[in-house]
């Protein structure tokens, strides 16, 4: 009797025992999820929802996968492909729109796309497991980014790592700008960007021939306050960019009024200003108030350090950001070759073409990283010119060997290290064009920087108001024969009355076919891809903190006595 009881004890533990294999197999999932492929959005959504992206290693590795085709995780559109139309067909109505100088941008849930006209150039995600990612978790895995900006606000204080994946696309994560108190900060969000060229190309298309013959003039400033001929240059020429000197800049408290009047009176232009000043430290600054200076580029030659020369960079944007300027003509890139040399002298970095090389593109490097445009200059190389540009135009027997020996080392360095915009000196090279000097030379211009160098940016010219132009050129002419030779802006830093004729000079030579519209809508396209990659904003400035600034320099130069 016990053994029949036991033995139907076991057998009811072993109907248990199957019962509860059974089910626990069907509650498990059949097969285990991999990563190894890049998932469709459909998996990304379920991978989030499983808790699969829990795992920093693997979704460090699916948005870099992703950002080569411009897309971010969780999100089935790209950057530069989707249309603003298939958008809203698949996601209905955005949250909530933005409207900035950059593009209208469109924010759903956890996702922000900003479109320029209807394409998409910026895909952002905020989603929850991106924020579990730190700082040092992006540097682990895909090592130092190409390059570093910053972008502070009366809210916002952050760091952006930009990350050039392909020739296509950056990948970008912003976070909190690190602190002693938080020197390991979490992502705030990501951003997969595109520049659309085909934008620019339709802005383009939009825009009058007054209108894209005022965005290739870059134009001085007269006074301490906003003129009425500052005014029209403004809102009648529209003009592209405007340069500030020392005469107009007085007091911080008296610079910050006029940059704002300056950005006020744009306000109904589509196109943001370029507003630039030289700001090279050394013997040349033209920021006000009690700023202390830098040493000079060939102190800062002479010490010799990547990283100092970056650093500077970086000091002089955040010095120009405060102030609310965007462009610089800085850095230096001439070799100072010749030591009865009148203009370069201790700007320059070195005699030697590999230290200007060096150090020179860390300072431009340095300037991006603050979101202010650099300008190298001056092409094709004034340090051995014994004749001071100002006064009357040099002239250098050089053949373009000798040249490719010395001064364009660092201008084909900067070049290659993605150099936005170059300035062609006043300067005559009768070995290579016996006629014009370089800022209207089209050797020098198209033939030398565009074709031999590989060029694409954006060409200035230094000061048409120069005497080694003016003695030679009616301003006018001079113009039109820079545009003609391949130049996108000229410069024309004094005087109202010749920007005025040089505007009507180009207008002229345009209606009677010395130049067509489509050479003029070729530089304003560049200028207006350069505009949109540093994504300018003429945005109002607060007071200036001269003792941040102060601050700043002197913690950056204790390191290096």
């Amino acid at each position: 009797m016990h053994k029949r009881r036991r033995g139907l004890l076991l057998v009811l533990v072993l109907i248990l025992l199957g019962l509860f294999f059974f089910l626990g197999t069907k509650m498990r999932p059949a097969t285990q999820t991999t990563r190894n492929s890049e998932p469709s959005p459909v998996q990304e959504e379920v991978s989030e929802q499983e808790g699969v992206s829990e795992n920093v290693e693997v979704i460090l590795q699916d948005i870099a996968s992703l950002a080569l085709e411009g897309r971010v995780p969780y999100v089935p559109f790209a950057a530069g492909e989707a249309d603003q139309q298939v958008v809203h067909q698949q996601w209905g109505e955005p949250q909530q729109v933005t409207e900035s100088v950059n593009g209208r941008y469109e924010a759903y849930q956890d996702v922000t796309i900003g479109f320029q006209g209807s394409h998409a150039f910026d895909i952002r995600s905020f989603k929850e497991d991106i924020k579990k990612i730190h700082l040092a978790d992006i540097k682990n895995k895909l090592g130092e980014p190409d390059e570093v900006r910053y972008y502070q606000d009366t809210t916002t204080n952050q760091i952006i790592l930009v990350y050039q994946v392909n020739a296509d696309y950056q990948l970008k994560w912003i976070l909190p700008k690190p602190t002693d108190s938080d020197p390991n900060p979490v992502v705030h969000h990501i951003s997969v960007y595109t520049e659309l060229k085909q934008q620019a190309a339709d802005t383009v298309k939009q825009m009058t021939l007054d209108e894209k013959i005022g965005q290739m003039m870059f134009a001085g400033v007269s006074g301490t306050t906003l003129q009425q001929d500052t005014t029209s240059l403004i809102q009648d020429d529209k003009v592209g960019g405007l340069i500030l000197y020392g005469n107009n800049l007085e007091t911080p408290q008296q610079t910050v009024t006029l940059m704002n009047d300056l950005m006020a009176a744009n306000t109904n232009n589509q196109v943001p200003l370029f507003i630039g000043t030289d700001q090279e430290g050394g013997k040349v600054v033209r920021l006000p108030g009690p700023l202390k200076n830098f040493p000079t580029n060939k102190s800062i030659g002479d010490i010799n350090q990547s990283q100092l020369s970056f650093k500077v960079g970086q000091l002089l944007g955040e010095q120009l950001k405060a102030f609310g300027f965007n462009l610089d003509f800085a850095p230096v890139l001439d070799v100072n070759s010749n030591p009865n040399n009148p203009i370069i002298g201790d700007r320059s970095f070195s005699n030697h073409p590999d230290i200007v090389s060096k150090l020179g593109i860390q300072t431009m490097k340095g300037l991006e990283s603050k979101q202010v445009i650099p300008v190298i200059k001056h092409f094709p190389g004034h340090g051995d010119t014994s004749v001071d540009s100002h006064l009357e135009l040099p002239k250098v027997t050089k053949s373009l060997a000798d040249l490719k020996q010395l001064e364009l080392v660092p201008f084909k360095d900067a070049i290659d290290n993605g150099a936005d915009v170059v300035m062609v000196a006043h300067i005559l090279l009768p070995k290579i064009d016996p006629q014009y000097p370089s800022s209207m030379s089209k050797e020098i211009i198209t033939g030398m920087l565009r074709e031999q160098l590989g060029f694409d940016g954006v060409v200035m010219t230094d000061d048409m108001t120069m005497k080694a132009i003016t003695n030679h050129f009616a301003i006018g002419q001079a113009a039109v024969d820079s545009i003609k030779a391949g130049s996108d802006i000229i410069l024309i830093a004094h005087e109202y009355t010749n920007v005025a004729s040089a505007i009507k000079a180009v207008k002229a030579a345009v209606h009677d076919g010395d130049i067509t519209e489509e050479r003029i809508n070729e530089s304003v396209r560049r200028i207006m891809q350069l505009k949109q990659k540093y994504q300018l904003v003429n945005q109002p400035v607060t007071a200036v903190d001269i003792n941040k600034l102060n601050t700043d320099i002197e913690n950056v130069f204790n390191m290096y006595k």
